[in-house]
Order: structure tokens, then sequence, then C-alpha cells
């Protein structure tokens, strides 16, 4: 049992639908895109609703008019029991005016604000949600006098007021935040958060920083020592396939490697830097397909899904299994420090989604929409994370992403064909060193400012808690009570209910009164 609410002695309580008066809206007949002399109506949508934009306006036949003493609610979709003030103009077919006469409109308005989150997840609906009507009119609606109802509102709106410039402010830090990040990441690899490192390598190593020749000569010999690898470990796998005789795919030899790909003139970057394919830094591959045959696969493993990846964060709360076969494991196998890219998500904000794997579970595997990055031993993987999520790397991702057909993916080779800048291995390490200080302060202070908005809309909720229990301001011993006003409203109701019932009646007697019946017509004679 809930605990019992005591309201002031001058205060009344009432279910909400005896007291309010509400009118769904409809679809207008005729609309213009152009407001005008005979279109001179707005039209309140969703969209006008909740951003004053009006695209629509209408000659008002047949339609539900609302004006600013109104407060309106949406009633069907995703975000039934949303609650705004009135809006003068003609009301669309999911929206809803209520209005409760001879009382404060913006005092019920803060209440069912203060009900929007029960409303909105008990809306009723097998298709289309809509409120439900049982919840939202049986509600315990407690009525304070007049001149108090009056007093609420006004300091309710006092009090958000100031929370809300509060919220303005850490809002705007939490952007300012944002583009400071984006700064970093920006200078990062342009070579400007490590000009002075460059500038004092010397004379602290008693040697000249290398030349991009020399980073190219590098990067050759380490990814040949990788390659030789590669084959000594598929020599292996290919014997040990065939002495559990041939049983399974044959394992796949690695390919030749293609010389090295160096891109000239892209960019304005420091002597030592040099632009690279993605494939030249790391390998790339894809994961496992899913499909109704691994359900039968005797071994069943964990594996990663697009829903675990996001920018610079995996989500491991809920892991999939999947069946997969002996020679699949090599390939689609996570290491620690395997990059993960989202190859497609709908959005063209959401591909390229990158994290680094840190081998949370082991063994763990990837499906194929998931494309590994594996860094060769001369690119630190962190790095080319840092990059890919830098302002220039996600314009490079949108840029491969984007087709004529209006769709957006990534695949193996456009993944493997994303250009990035790339320096020796001790100045990525001090890329990535000042990166991680500089841009854990930041999320630090994002943080923070979450938790203070988190704060800022408990604090308007234990507001209006307390508002409809009268506790938020003073009651007035001056006040008539609120069954006084009560006794008003039906009063008025009922002198509105005679009025209608007389101006009934008047109508039918004067039509029967002006019902003649028919004149007989009199036979014309012919003359003889």
């Amino acid at each position: 049992m809930g605990v019992r609410i005591v309201y002031p002695d001058s205060w009344e309580v009432l279910k909400l639908g005896e007291i309010a008066e509400s009118e769904k809206g409809k679809k207008p007949k005729n609309e213009s895109s152009e407001q005008s002399e005979v279109h001179q109506f707005p039209y309140i949508d969703i969209e006008a609703f909740e951003k004053l934009n009006f695209k629509s306006f209408t000659d008002g036949e047949k339609c539900v008019f609302c004006d600013e003493d109104d407060f309106l609610m949406v009633w069907d979709g995703s975000r039934s029991g949303l609650v705004g003030k009135g809006i003068k103009g003609v009301l669309g077919s999911t929206l809803v005016r209520i209005k409760l006469p001879k009382m404060n409109n913006h005092y019920a308005y803060y209440f069912l604000q203060s009900k929007y989150l029960e409303i909105n997840t008990r809306a009723k609906g097998s298709g289309t949600p809509h409120v439900d009507p049982d919840l939202l009119w049986n509600y315990d609606f407690p009525i304070p006098p007049i001149n108090e109802q009056n007093r609420i509102v006004e300091k309710i709106e006092t009090l958000f007021s100031e929370i809300d410039a509060g919220v303005e402010s850490l809002s705007k830090a939490k952007t300012q935040l944002e583009r400071y990040r984006q700064s970093l990441l920006k200078h990062a690899f342009e070579g400007k958060l490590t000009a002075q490192w460059r500038a004092e390598f010397e004379s602290k190593n008693g040697k000249p920083l290398p030349t991009a020749d020399e980073l190219i000569e590098q990067i050759q010999t380490a990814r040949q020592a990788h390659y030789d690898k590669q084959i000594k470990d598929w020599e292996l796998a290919v014997k040990a396939w065939e002495d559990n005789g041939k049983n399974g795919k044959k394992p796949t030899k690695p390919t030749k490697l293609d010389e090295i790909r160096v891109v000239e003139n892209l960019s304005n970057l420091p002597l030592s830097w040099k632009n690279f394919y993605l494939n030249d830094l790391s390998d790339i591959s894809g994961g496992l397909t899913k499909n109704s045959k691994r359900h039968n696969f005797a071994e069943q493993v964990a594996y990663l899904r697009v829903a675990n990846v996001y920018a610079n964060e995996l989500r491991l709360d809920e892991i999939s299994q999947i069946g997969i076969q002996e020679t699949e494991k090599p390939r689609t196998l996570l290491k620690k420090d395997d990059l993960l890219i989202v190859e497609g998500n709908g959005s063209i904000e959401q591909i390229g989604r990158v994290a680094i794997w840190n081998d949370e579970i082991s063994p763990c595997y990837h499906q194929n929409h998931l494309i590994k990055s594996r860094a060769y031993n001369y690119a630190n993987p962190k790095f080319i994370l840092y990059f890919l999520m830098s302002p220039l790397g996600r314009k490079r991702i949108v840029e491969v992403a984007s087709s004529t057909a209006g769709l957006h993916t990534l695949s193996l080779s456009k993944v493997s064909n994303l250009i990035l800048p790339l320096t020796t291995l001790e100045e990525q390490n001090q890329v990535i060193e000042i990166l991680d200080e500089k841009l854990s302060e930041v999320e630090k202070s994002v943080s923070e400012i979450s938790i203070q908005l988190e704060k800022a809309k408990l604090l308007k909720s234990a507001i209006l808690h307390k508002a409809f229990q009268g506790k938020l301001v003073p009651q007035d011993p001056t006040d008539l009570p609120a069954s006084q006003l009560l006794d008003q409203i039906k009063a008025e109701r009922l002198a509105k209910q005679t009025a209608k019932q007389t101006a009934q009646t008047a109508t039918k007697s004067k039509a029967k009164a002006n019902k003649q019946p028919k004149a007989k017509s009199k036979a014309k004679t012919k003359e003889s």
C-alpha cells in the first residue's frame, strides 16, 4: 500500500476526469504551407508543439481550436503523455487540449508533468501507443484554493527558471568541452601536440629525429618480419590440418605483401610524418557471418556484435553465443589491442564507431559486421583509435562510407583504404600520452556536468512532489477554501447545462411551429 497523503484542510481531492475538460484534435480538411487571409490559423502538429515550428495553416473549418490558456498533451505515439503549454491555433490529431474551468491551468499542467513517466510507460495499444484514459482521468487530483494555486505556479516557475538557467550554463560548458576534445584530436594528427617534443628530441636523445624515409624503411622491415611469421604460422596450420585428415577448410595462405603505399601531398604534416593506407599499418579482417546452420555446430563461443561496440567503449553486459568451426578460429579470434570498427548502422553518424579490445573475455570472437584491425608493431593501436575518432578520421570514414545510392556502409576494402598520418613509434606514444591526460580531464569534467544535469532533473521532480502535497508554499487562512471553488464550478456547469437544454427546447419548438400542413390543391376545370 502507498503512503497516505495528508493534504491541508483547505484542499479538496477529486478524480482528474471529474473536473477536466478535454478534446482531441482533428486533421484539417484544408491546409496550406503559406499563411493567408483564408488559411490564417497555425496547424499544431507534433513539430509545432515541441519546437514552435509551424509548417501548415488552415481555414479552421470543423477544427479544434486551442489558445494559450489551455495546455496540450501528446495522445498518440512514443511520447504519449508529454504535456506542453497551450499555443494559439488549430489542434492536430495526435494532441489533446485539456482545460480546467475556473482553475489555474498551469497548476494542472505541472501536475500532469509530474506524471509523465508513468503515463508514458503505461501507454496502451499494440501498434501505435496511446494514453490510457482509465489511468489519466482516475488520478487523484489535489485542488488547493485558487489563490494558492497561483502561488504554487509562481513558485514552481521561479524555481524552474533558476534551475533552467543553471542547466543552460552546464550545457554550454559541455558543448565547449566537446569542442575542446575535437580540437585536441585535430591538433594531435597535425603534429601540433608534439611540436615541442620534436624540437627537444635531438638535445635530449643525442640524435636527430628519424626522417620520413627512415620511417618508411622501418615500416617495410617490420612488415616483412610480420609476413614471414604469418607464413610460418600458416605452414604449421596446414600441417595440423593434414594430420587431422584434411577435415574442414584448408587454412588460407597469407596474402603476399604489396609495396607499401605512401600518400603524398595530402595534407601539411611535419617532416617526420607520412600518410599511409590503414592496411599497410594493420591486418584487416572480417568476422563470422551469422546464419541458422551455426545453431547446429558442436562448439558455441562468445562473440561480439555491433551492439557491443561504441565510440571508444565496449558494452559487454550482453554477450551472445555463436557456432564456430575450428578452421575459423585463427581469423576471428580477438586478441588484446585489436581495433573493432562498426561496418554499418543505418546512420552515417554511427558508422565507423571504433573501440579497442582489451581481452575482457577470453576466448572471444567477432561477427562480420565488425571489421577488425590488428596493428603491426610499428603502429600503436591506440594512435589509430584516436585518429579514427578525430574530426579528420571521421571525415574520411564518412567519405568512403557514402555511396551514390544514398546508402552508408563500410567494407573490408573501404576500411583498408582509409588514409591516416603516421610518425615514429616514439612520437606516436607521445601523442597518446598527451591525449590520454587531456582527454581524461575532459571526460572527468563532462561526467561531473552530467551528474549535475541529472541532479537538476531530480530537483525538479522533488519540487513538483512538494507542490502537490501542499508543502511548497505556505497556506493563507484568508484564502477561500477549495470546496467553495468546486461549488462555483458545479454551479457554472449546471447553469451551462440548463442554458443548453433551454436552447435545444426552444430550437425544437421553433422548428415545430414552422412546420405547416400542406394545402390541398383545387382541381382546374376546362372551359367548354
